[in-house]
Parts: C-alpha cells; sequence; structure tokens
C-alpha cells in the first residue's frame, strides 16, 4: 500500500481560508504581499509572515482549551 503526502489543501473553501489568513498575519508583521506568487519577498519576510500564522494558530488553540 503506498501513502502519498502532499501538502495541498482540496477543500477550496479550506483555501480560500487560509490565503486570507495568511493576508491577514502578512498585513500584521509589515509584509506587503499580493495575489499569486510572491517569490519575489525575502526569506526574512516569508519567515516571519509563517512565524505569525503559527503564533496565532497557537493562541487559538489555547484559547479553545480554556
Amino acid at each position: 500500500m503506498s501513502s502519498s503526502n502532499n501538502n495541498q489543501l482540496n477543500v477550496p473553501q479550506a483555501k480560500e481560508a487560509m490565503e486570507r489568513f495568511k493576508m491577514e498575519c502578512a498585513s500584521e508583521v509589515g509584509v506587503n504581499l499580493k495575489q499569486g506568487y510572491n517569490g519575489d519577498i525575502s526569506a526574512r519576510e516569508a519567515g516571519s509572515v509563517g512565524g505569525q500564522m503559527v503564533k496565532k494558530m497557537i493562541e487559538a488553540y489555547e484559547n479553545g482549551m480554556k
């Protein structure tokens, strides 16, 4: 039995929600993302967006446990 792991979001609503979440987090850390390809941003900027996303997900999880 073969198992393939990919990072694709298969539910269109989930993809749209993640895009909005990413844009919101980018705005919060002062990174100007545009719709579509953002390969021109620095690794530091991309990392700060990802870090903000993780921070907010952890906060949401912790608040849900209370």
